[in-house]
This record gives C-alpha cells, sequence and structure tokens, in this order.
C-alpha cells in the first residue's frame, strides 16, 4: 500500500506540473488496487486537461461510485461539467470540486444555464449549501423562472434577495406580494418560514401563516390537556428547564441572558440548561459554560430519547430560548415534557405548531390588540422582556473616528443591524434622512461585494449621494462595541428592529431613534428605549421619525445629553440591571406555578414592578 501511496502522489505533481499524460499513465496503473475516489479522480482530472469531455465523466462518476455524501457529489457534478458545453473554461481537479473560487463559479454559472434538469439540481445542491455565494441568486431567478407556481421557489428567492441586499430582485417581486395580499391569495405565507417572514411583514394576523419551519409534530389540543393532567410532584423549589442550541457565552442570546442564569436565586429555583449546541461551537465558549452548570447535554439525542431525559428531572416549566429560529428544537415542546411550557427570547412573536402555555414580553411587544393573534398566553414583565448583562459585556474605550475613517466635522449615523433587515421600507427612510439632511453620513454595515455594490446602486436610485454614506467592516464583538461610540446617534430598521443590536449601541453609549410598529419585531427597539429612559427617541410615524432624525443631527447639545443619559446612568438603567430583572422574571415564574397548583389553565398576567 505503501508503493501504490507514493505513486499516487508522483501522478499528482505530474498533475500539478501539466505533464497529464505522464500522470494519466500512473494514475491509471492503480485503478485496480485503490480502493477509493482518489486515484479514479486524479485520472479524471488528467482526463479532463487533455480535454477527454466523454472519457473524463466516466472516470469522475466511476469515482463517485467509490466514495459516498458530499465528496462524491462533488465527483458527481464534476462529471457533469464535463458534459457541458463551457467545459473548456474550467479544468477540474476534483478533490476540491475546482481549482480556484473563479473556476468553481464559472462551473456553477454554466450549470445553472444548461438545459439539463441534473445539471440544475446539482447546482442548488451546491449552492444551497453555500448561501453567501452570489451565484445562489441567478440560480433561485432561473428557477423562479422556470416554475413560477412554487411559492417555496418563490419565497426562498425573495429570503435569499434580503441577504444579497438585492434590490432589483425585491423591486421586482415585493409588489406582486402586495398584490397578492390585497386579493386575499396568502397561500405563498405557507412556503415561508416565521424568521424570513417577520424580516418584511409586520401583520401579525398574517404573520401566523407563515409555516414553513419543518416542524414534524403537530400541536394536539389532547396532547396538550393530558400535559396539563400529569401529576406534578411540585417541590419546595421551583425547578427551570432553558432548551437552546446557543448555550456558549459569545453567542448573542448568551450575552444578555448571562447574568440572568447567573442570578438565580438557588434558594428558591432549580436550574437545569438542557443543550444541544453543536461541538464546534461549544469549542468557541470561553468559560461561561461552568458558571451556568447544570448543563444536560441532548445534542445527538433523538427526539424521544430527549424528552426522556428532560421528564426524568420533573422539570415544572420548560422555557424554549429558539422558538423558529436557525437550529431550533423546538418541535420537542409538542412532547409532554413539563407542565408548564414557555416561549421567550429567541424568536421575537408567536410560535405557530409549538405548544407554549405562555409567551414573555412587555407591554409594548405584547399589547393588548395582539392577543387575538397568538395561540400562547401573555406574560408581561413590567420594563422590558429583552434581559440584558451588565457584567460580561465588553466595554471597551472608543477609538478615534481617525482610526475608523471617519470625518470629525459631519454627524455620523450608525446603522449596524443585519443587512437582511435593510428593507426597500427601511432603505427609502433612510434615503429621506440623508436627502434632508445632506451634512450627515450613514456609516452602515453591509458584508460582501455583491451586497456592497447592490446597496450602493440602491442609493443611487433613490437620490442619495455616494459621499453620503460609507461601509463598515465586520469586526470582532468587543471591536464593534468600542467603534459603536464614535457615531453620533444610531438609527433603526422596519419592520424588524435591532433587538440585540439595539441594546448593544445603548450599553456602548449610543442613542438610536426608531418608529412604533405593529408586531412583536417592530415594537422591540421601543420596548429597549423605554427601559433606558429615552422614550422620546420612538416616532409615532415616518414623518415624526424624519423630524427626529433631522433634530437630532442639527442639535449637538442635545445628542451630547443623550450620550451623558446612557454613560451616567448605564449601571442604574432598568434595562441593564439583571438581577432586578431577575426577580421580575422569577415572580413571572412563580405566579405560573401558583395558577398551576390552583388547577387553573393558563391566562394572560402581568407581573408587578418591584420598588425602585
Amino acid at each position: 500500500m505503501q508503493a501504490a501511496s507514493e505513486t499516487l502522489t508522483e501522478a499528482q505533481r505530474l498533475f500539478n506540473a501539466a505533464r497529464h499524460e505522464e500522470s494519466l499513465t500512473l494514475a491509471s496503473g492503480l485503478i485496480a488496487e485503490w480502493s477509493g475516489p482518489e486515484a479514479a479522480a486524479l485520472l479524471a482530472d488528467n482526463l479532463a486537461a487533455l480535454g477527454l469531455k466523454a472519457e473524463a465523466a466516466e472516470a469522475y462518476r466511476f469515482a463517485a461510485a467509490r466514495t459516498s455524501g458530499a465528496e462524491a457529489a462533488l465527483l458527481t457534478a464534476q462529471a457533469a461539467v464535463c458534459t457541458l458545453e463551457r467545459f473548456d473554461a474550467f479544468p477540474g481537479n476534483a478533490q476540491t470540486l475546482f481549482p480556484s473560487p473563479a473556476e468553481r463559479d464559472a462551473a456553477l454559472a454554466a450549470l445553472i444555464d444548461s438545459s439539463d434538469e441534473a445539471h440544475l439540481a446539482l447546482a442548488r445542491q451546491h449552492l444551497d449549501a453555500d448561501e453567501r455565494n452570489p451565484l445562489i441568486l441567478a440560480l433561485y431567478r432561473r428557477l423562479r423562472r422556470d416554475k413560477p407556481q412554487d411559492q417555496h421557489i418563490r419565497m426562498n428567492l425573495l429570503r435569499l434577495a434580503r441577504e444579497h441586499c438585492d434590490y432589483p430582485i425585491l423591486l421586482a417581486e415585493m409588489p406582486l406580494l402586495e398584490a397578492d395580499i390585497t386579493a386575499g391569495r396568502l397561500d405563498f405565507l405557507n412556503a415561508e418560514p416565521p424568521h424570513a417572514n417577520i424580516m418584511w411583514l409586520a401583520d401579525e394576523r398574517l404573520n401566523r401563516l407563515a409555516t414553513a419551519h419543518g416542524g414534524k409534530r403537530p400541536i394536539s389540543a389532547n396532547a396538550r390537556a393530558a400535559r396539563h393532567q400529569r401529576p406534578q410532584p411540585w417541590g419546595r423549589k421551583i425547578r427551570l428547564g432553558y432548551l437552546s442550541c446557543d448555550l456558549w457565552d459569545d453567542h448573542a442570546t448568551m450575552r444578555l441572558l448571562r447574568s440572568v442564569l447567573e442570578a438565580h436565586d438557588r434558594e428558591r429555583f432549580e436550574v437545569t440548561l438542557f443543550c444541544y449546541t453543536p461541538a464546534h461551537l461549544l469549542a468557541f465558549d470561553q468559560g461561561g459554560r461552568q458558571q451556568w452548570q447544570p448543563i444536560v447535554s441532548i445534542d445527538g439525542l433523538d427526539d424521544e430519547a430527549a424528552a426522556r431525559e428532560i421528564q426524568g428531572r420533573s422539570i415544572d416549566i420548560l422555557i424554549d430560548l429558539k422558538g423558529h429560529t436557525r437550529g431550533s428544537r423546538s418541535d420537542l415542546m409538542n412532547l409532554p415534557l413539563a407542565p408548564l411550557h414557555v416561549q421567550w427570547l429567541g424568536f421575537p412573536g408567536s410560535c405557530p405548531d409549538i405548544d407554549c402555555d405562555y409567551v414573555i414580553g412587555d407591554r409594548f411587544v405584547l399589547p393588548d390588540s395582539a392577543k387575538p393573534f397568538y395561540h400562547e398566553h401573555f406574560c408581561r414583565l413590567p420594563e422590558s422582556y429583552q434581559p440584558n448583562d451588565p457584567v460580561h459585556r465588553p466595554l471597551p474605550p472608543a477609538p478615534s473616528r481617525l482610526a475608523l475613517g471617519l470625518p470629525e466635522n459631519r454627524v455620523v449615523i450608525a446603522a449596524f443591524n443585519s443587512q437582511r433587515k435593510n428593507t426597500l421600507e427601511t432603505m427609502a427612510l433612510w434615503a429621506e434622512v440623508l436627502k434632508q439632511n445632506p451634512q450627515a453620513l450613514l456609516w452602515l454595515m453591509v458584508d460582501g461585494q455583491h451586497a456592497r455594490q447592490a446597496t450602493a446602486e440602491h442609493f443611487k436610485r433613490l437620490g442619495v449621494k455616494q459621499s453620503q454614506f460609507l461601509f463598515a467592516p465586520k469586526m470582532a464583538y468587543s471591536a464593534h462595541i468600542a467603534r459603536m461610540q464614535a457615531a453620533d446617534f444610531a438609527i433603526d430598521t422596519f419592520p424588524c428592529n435591532g433587538h440585540t443590536t439595539t441594546s448593544d449601541m445603548l450599553w456602548a453609549g449610543l442613542p438610536v431613534i426608531t418608529r412604533r410598529g405593529s408586531n412583536f419585531a417592530s415594537r422591540v427597539s421601543e420596548s429597549l428605549l423605554n427601559a433606558a429612559g429615552l422614550q422620546t427617541l420612538v416616532a409615532e410615524d415616518d414623518a415624526a421619525f424624519l423630524a427626529l432624525a433631522a433634530a437630532l443631527i442639527a442639535d449637538a447639545s442635545r445628542r451630547t445629553a443623550l450620550k451623558q443619559h446612557l454613560t451616567e446612568n448605564r449601571y442604574r438603567l432598568p434595562l441593564f440591571d439583571a438581577v432586578r430583572f431577575c426577580r421580575h422574571l422569577e415572580n413571572a415564574y412563580e405566579m405560573m406555578v401558583e395558577r398551576a397548583k390552583a388547577g387553573l389553565q393558563p391566562g394572560h398576567f402581568d407581573v408587578p414592578a418591584l420598588p425602585a
């Protein structure tokens, strides 16, 4: 075997030196004794390089048959590429699909343009696993054209267009969605994931119809009733269980929740974390998990085994911290895990098809008018639904504007939300701010060449000059918090506000302006600003928002006063008082348990505020 390995190494060296005929001879001699795909793949690479397309395709398929999974898929794709008319544009290297990103993208573009359905399926297989590649937009435009009635393709295209800031797609497609809504044609919503839906739609009635969440176990009224009727060994302490896959200390959720977990009164509560965080993310933890014990891993367990693990601990209240977000196993909540199931923090809204008795919010994100659109009962905390960690959250000193490439003599407005939230509505409002206040500079975080170019072109289309906006690179969290302080104020996104991003900015001492919303996701910044004592920064409508932005841009003393309010009161504001928040949350849990012990069904309630 060693001799064969050395021969394969030499054949690869010859291939790299473009000595294809010599490499071909050595590789073909290894086929019989080398059981893996490597020799056959190298044979195929040489045949491809020599222009022998049909022979290369056959060799790639032969290599694919000797392996499985992603490697087999790559080899199969290479075989498909060999049959394309544009084959000569991309020489092969099957072990990495293509020797360079440019050649890979050329091949994928050819697959997308092919009339062969198998080629298109291969392109989709690879690009669905690499959504950051802008070619995925070309793929889904092609799929949309070929299958105009497929609502899943339609909604995927729109989701990806928001991720890549592709405004021409949004300009073409959004009026069609709005026309469908007006006409009552709502079936497309069933094809959209809930998290994608709240990025553009602030109608709570319609948000509930976005149900493409992958859940496989529906809510059963009988199962819910049986769960409530199961005998529960209530103890002196309330047993809390938190369910999440984000349990590592640099995740956004834990930047909010960490100090609350550590502040729980262990004389009154037993706290268990049920963790299905993937191993590769656990590797990023810097020690926070050691302070949150006990943590019970259910990663790798199927639903039934995970349920037995949770049920075996007689949990009184199980709190799902994910809802309809990426990586969620919220489907577990449709099993009888605890007498009380609660949804909180992960998903900003109702979670259809998840069996929760309560959703935790506040009077801003969950007003009475929202009750008809939730199957969960409202548990409203007195100040804000969002916890914040004032202990472990970094707060480094601000760098100079010069170091950040910012002008000293202009009003800098920060816009650091995820670019998927930069909707047509948001961009139009930002553009009006800039056009009405040409002395202002918008400093926005957009990642990727395609997304930046598309954003710049859309601003130009809206009449904004290139000199009025500047792109900010992505940074490590601590450096990101530091640079926020260099801006004058921040501007929100609509209809999905900044959530952790808004509280990050307020933590950094940066005021944020927002507009009153009409669903949970569009009301979050209002909640946070009220808990920070800055309710005057919540505008009633677009006109008031533009007037508020103009007033701040024109008034340096007011901007200074707002920043001073945040920096001087940071550790006194309810928004950053984790211990006070924890006591309110614990009171909420006790109220839930008292109701359950009395044999009452879950019902809406408000938690009273503790004395200041």
